[in-house]
């Protein structure tokens, strides 16, 4: 548990799987949009090299 005489935990704190009732309501709101983001991020680089692969099929396929 986080109390007063230590600083506050930052954004950049967060570790999947950590005990979250260290970290006040806005910080979890904080993590939760910065994992979605990167889970946006992690899904368009996969369709990108899912197209990319696909491509280079297609081209060799000739």
């Amino acid at each position: 548990m986080w109390n007063e005489d230590e600083p506050a935990p930052k954004k950049s704190d967060y570790v999947i799987g950590s005990d979250l009732e260290q970290h006040s309501v806005e910080a979890l709101k904080g993590f939760a949009a910065a994992l979605r983001a990167e889970l946006e991020r992690i899904e368009a680089a996969i369709a990108r090299k899912g197209s990319d692969r696909e491509a280079a099929e297609s081209f060799f396929k000739k």
